[in-house]
Order: structure tokens, then sequence, then C-alpha cells
């Protein structure tokens, strides 16, 4: 793939009624490379790689032109993603269409996310204990966000986090001068996304989401959260209704969050 595709890319993302942006895929292009298919020219596939160090990577946003499913295009571009990313293990989100392709090349179940979006109500705000605060990112933050998200996602994706921080609106849990937890909300699709969500609990990440979508209110909202974390009720009440439940799977050495930490929303599908 080259940035010159990206906008035939878009469109393949439009005609399978994905909300990318144009500025979503030059976003995520940035942060690694990806591979396409061509038919006399035309961009009809795409797959996306994001190697984050040597030993893990994220594959996403592969897409098959309706027209030309069934040809085993998919199964190609996996194979050349898995060519060009090497040993290392690998992430992706997949959809229920994706999934028997997936498995076949190697990739098992590690989790569900469900995908929550609708027009945000207004949050109450919850409540903290002593010692804990919310408040925004500054720039010294950024190394121990980066830590923060390495240890909670399993791989170290410094160029994910401070990519987003420049686009991002974060707001950081605080413990006594630490943080340890942070929330971003930015511009993506069909309006705002909340993510990554990290905490070391059901109820920092409460508070970090409450305070985001109580920013939001009036405005369409996503967030895709790990269903094991708990939260999908909760966050139906505050107008955002699950929409979709992709499974994220794992290719090779299992990835494994450092316990205190979790990341309870994702980025996105796409980037993990």
């Amino acid at each position: 793939m080259q940035e010159s595709d990206l906008e035939a890319a878009h469109a393949l993302s439009l005609q399978v009624h994905w909300p990318h942006r144009l500025a979503d895929w030059q976003f995520a292009f940035s942060l690694g490379g990806g591979i396409v298919a061509e038919r006399d020219g035309e961009v009809v596939g795409t797959t996306l790689i994001w190697p984050w160090g040597p030993a893990q990577a994220t594959v996403g946003l592969v897409i098959v032109d309706p027209r030309c499913q069934g040809r085993r295009i998919g199964y190609r571009l996996m194979q050349a993603a898995l060519e060009a990313l090497g040993e290392r293990s690998l992430l992706l989100h997949a959809t229920a269409e994706g999934r028997g392709l997936y498995e076949r090349l190697g990739f098992v179940r590690s989790g569900e996310v469900r995908q929550h979006q609708g027009t945000a109500l207004s949050a109450p705000l919850v409540a903290l204990d002593e010692g804990w605060r919310l408040r925004p990112s500054t720039h010294n933050d950024v190394f121990a966000l980066c830590q923060l998200d390495a240890k909670a996602r399993g791989m170290p994706r410094e160029g994910l986090i401070t990519g987003l921080l420049a686009q991002s609106d974060t707001v950081v849990l605080d413990h006594d001068g630490e943080a340890r937890g942070f929330a971003m909300l930015r511009r993506f699709g069909r309006g705002l996304q909340i993510g990554p969500v990290v905490a070391p609990d059901a109820e920092g990440a409460k508070a970090l989401i409450a305070h985001l979508v109580g920013l939001s209110a009036g405005k369409f909202v996503r967030i895709d959260v790990d269903f094991d974390g708990g939260l999908t009720e909760w966050l139906e009440t505050l107008g955002l209704l699950r929409v979709d439940a992709p499974t994220e799977m794992v290719r090779g050495t299992p990835l494994a969050a450092v316990p205190g930490t979790r990341l309870f929303a994702i980025a996105t599908q796409a980037l993990g």
C-alpha cells in the first residue's frame, strides 16, 4: 500500500458500510503499512499492519470489494501480511464473516469486544476515593501513558499513543501524583470515539468514561469495550447502545497484561 491508495481504500470501506473517514485511514496508515490487492489496476482489497516492536503486531482494516468476494483475495492478503510480520504474535478483531478465515490461519479467540454507540446523554460523575482524581494530561505524562498502555495491552505502542495524544482530549486518572489510568476522546468515523481507556479497575474506568461522555453530551459517541470489563450495561444508561460484538483473536504467544492495569476500551477495532 502507498499513500496514493488511501482514497481507494476509503472508498472500499464505504462499500462495506464501515464509518471510517479518509482522515482515519491516513492516521492508521501513518503508524504502520499495508498491502493492497489490485484487479486491472483497481484496488479491490486491503490489509493494514502495525508492527509494535520485534515481538508483537496488530492487523486490521481487512476489506475485500463485495464484487470480488469468494475468490480467496482475503486469504492472500492475510498470507502476505503474515509473511511481512514474521514470527511476531499478532492481534486482530474479527467480524463474524471473517472469523473462519482467521481460524484457518492459526488465530484463536482471546476475548470479545462490544461496540457501543449513540447520542451521548449527560453522564453523572463517578465519585473517587480519597487520593484519586481526574486531571487533563500534560506533556509530562507522555512516557507514563505509553507505559500504562503497554502494560494493559501487552505490547509497546508508543507510536500509537503519542499519535493519539496529538489529536485527542486526554484525561488522566491520578493517585497521589501518579498516573494510574487514562482515556482519550477524538474525532473518528461518524462522530467521536472514546478509547483507549486504561484503568486499574472498573470504577476508575467508569470515572474516566463518564467525564468524557459528559463533555460529549448530545453528540454521536462510540466506544469499543472489553466485554469482560463489565461496563456494557452501564454504557447503555449513558445512551451508548450495543451495536456489534467482534471477536478478539491472537496468533502466537498470548498477550499478557500486567496485573493492576487493564485495557477497558480499545483505540479502534483495527488498531486494538
